[in-house]
């Protein structure tokens, strides 16, 4: 596929609007793209409007399975007149196409269907099977993953790459995330009299104070860093001359592979607990998203292939780098079936979700043939086996 049509594609999906919602329009713009050159395609209904798809070259029931993965949702826009680019206009500045999920990660996406339609075109002998899986919702929750590795779809996968922004480096692990509330139940009373009822802010800030100090004691993991928890949003109250019945916060914790978010959890709900038991102390816990932590063996033959042929392709040695955010790897990785992932893509990871998001072209146009290069040098070798 020559450079502008491979532009052209990214341009429809950039202007496609589907923040955290209507992923049901990019896969029937997906679908027919790919079905008119020959490539097998179904969709996956999550919800009225939002679908997966799920696309395939190589003989049915041809083994092993190499996937391509990514998302189709996108971030809101926030506030439009930060942008100097209309979000939804893919607008060409130099070697910049600007909008709304052109680094996170339509840009990917788009390599990696272009990357199956330039197989499909020249006929290439696939030693296996390629598998596109392209979900709805991973920004908030990552029901299209998580409803796709329920259905068994990743049971007979040997091997993944998640098309997220890295700039070409090879990313091998990532934290996982957690947000959950607490919530604290009260007696409200006209704040003269305090003592005859229960200032459910009073007893949520106590979970405050000892949040603090609940994961002192976790050491950092070897590959992602130390666990990392924050409360980031606090509610209480609605008018200051009454004792607050109701108070709520969120929060969000950044797991380990070797503390996970089952240990994290387990601390919370011990906590909340603990404090509940005292006289007039009504607190509950729940927990909102759960993303796991991911890690493949840097010195895994898929971590290393990926590292060469994207050095290559960038005409720079590109490095083995680990995230600190989640992706759809969380889910996948829940499958019985244990395979290695890699996360790999163009686009800065720093710039996701910015405003004036941005993707590098010179690194779109060839990410292409570095997904075809390892997807298929990965097969022979899985071949072999």
């Amino acid at each position: 596929m020559d450079k502008q049509n491979k532009i052209d594609i990214l341009t429809h999906l950039v202007q496609i609007d589907s923040a955290n919602d209507h992923e049901k329009k990019v896969a029937d713009y997906l679908e027919k793209l790919l079905t008119d050159h020959g490539i097998t395609v179904k969709q996956v209904e999550t919800s009225k409007g939002r679908n997966n798809l799920i696309a395939e070259l190589g003989k049915p029931d041809a083994k092993p399975v190499f996937a391509f993965a990514g998302h189709m949702d996108t971030v809101s826009f926030g506030d439009l007149d930060d942008w100097a680019h209309d979000p939804l206009s893919a607008e060409i500045h130099g070697d910049r196409l600007y909008g709304r999920g052109s680094a996170d990660m339509k840009g990917n996406l788009a390599a990696m269907v272009i990357a199956m339609i330039d197989l499909a075109d020249s006929k290439t002998k696939i030693p296996g099977r390629i598998r596109l899986l392209a979900t709805v919702g991973e920004e908030y929750g990552a029901a299209g993953s998580k409803q796709l590795t329920e259905q068994g779809e990743v049971d007979d996968v040997d091997g993944m790459i998640i098309g997220e922004p890295t700039s070409g480096d090879v990313v091998y692990a990532h934290n996982g995330s957690l947000n959950y509330t607490v919530t604290s139940e009260g007696t409200p009373v006209h704040s003269s009299i305090p003592e005859q009822g229960v200032n459910a802010l009073t007893n949520l800030v106590k979970f405050v104070n000892a949040e603090a100090d609940l994961f002192t004691d976790v050491k950092p993991s070897k590959e992602v860093g130390p666990l990392v928890h924050s409360i980031t949003i606090f509610n209480s109250g609605d008018q200051v001359n009454t004792i607050p019945g109701h108070a709520e916060l969120q929060g969000n914790i950044r797991a380990t592979p070797e503390f996970g978010n089952g240990a994290v959890i387990k601390r919370l709900n011990m906590i909340t607990r603990g404090l509940s038991s005292a006289p007039g102390a009504d607190l509950s816990f729940n927990v909102d998203m759960s993303f796991d932590p991911m890690v493949t063996d840097k010195e895994d033959p898929l971590v290393q292939l990926a590292q060469t042929e994207s050095s290559k392709a960038l005409n720079h040695e590109v490095e083995l780098k680990v995230i600190h955010g989640a992706t759809d790897a969380s889910e996948y990785r829940k499958a019985e079936n244990q395979f290695p992932i890699i996360v790999l893509g163009s686009g800065d990871w720093e710039n996701a979700h910015k405003m004036n998001e941005y993707v590098e072209l010179s690194q779109f146009l060839v990410m292409d043939d570095v997904y075809k290069e390892v997807a298929l040098k990965a097969l022979k070798e899985l071949k072999k086996k």
